[in-house]
């Protein structure tokens, strides 16, 4: 079993007995995406910790997304409580990466790459993806590539 879902299981162990309602409900939806992962297509598996950041990074995204969305239908309250699952979704995440810090991995790799033009986007997104999979947002990486190369 990976490390970071019996991290994950554990705390949610901790926060029932802690009566904290949204660290529960949030760990039990992040639990419950896991476990659906491990048995979505044809055989069951096992995840490892970089699949289950993969399920933590989707599940903090939708809660970003479902702030946005309520946000912006005036339901101020129900957008905290998205962001509130959001935070407790990132404590289980790596720390992102700054926007210079994606620069520069951008950078390495079209230099290591000898990558030249907007045509060579996805091979640069190709290149780098493992680097930033789960410490940075994909849209603001490949804004960032497109710039980079544009420029």
């Amino acid at each position: 079993m990976s490390e970071l879902k019996t991290q994950l299981e554990t705390d949610m162990r901790a926060a029932l007995k802690a009566r904290d309602k949204v660290t529960l409900g949030t760990l039990r939806m992040v639990i419950a995406a896991v476990r659906n992962e491990e048995v979505a297509g044809k055989t069951p598996r096992e995840l490892d910790d970089a699949d289950v950041v993969k399920v933590l990074v989707k599940q903090a995204k939708q809660r970003r997304e479902a702030a946005e969305a309520f946000e912006a239908g005036g339901r101020a309250e129900s957008a905290e409580a998205e962001l509130a699952e959001e935070a407790v979704i990132k404590r289980y995440l790596p720390t992102e990466l700054t926007e210079a810090e994606v620069t520069q991995l951008v950078r390495d790799a079209i230099a290591e790459g000898g990558f030249a033009g907007p045509k060579d986007m996805g091979k640069v997104m190709k290149a780098i993806g493992p680097k930033t999979a789960g410490r940075a947002d994909g849209k603001a990486v490949a804004a960032i590539v497109k710039a980079t190369l544009a420029g």
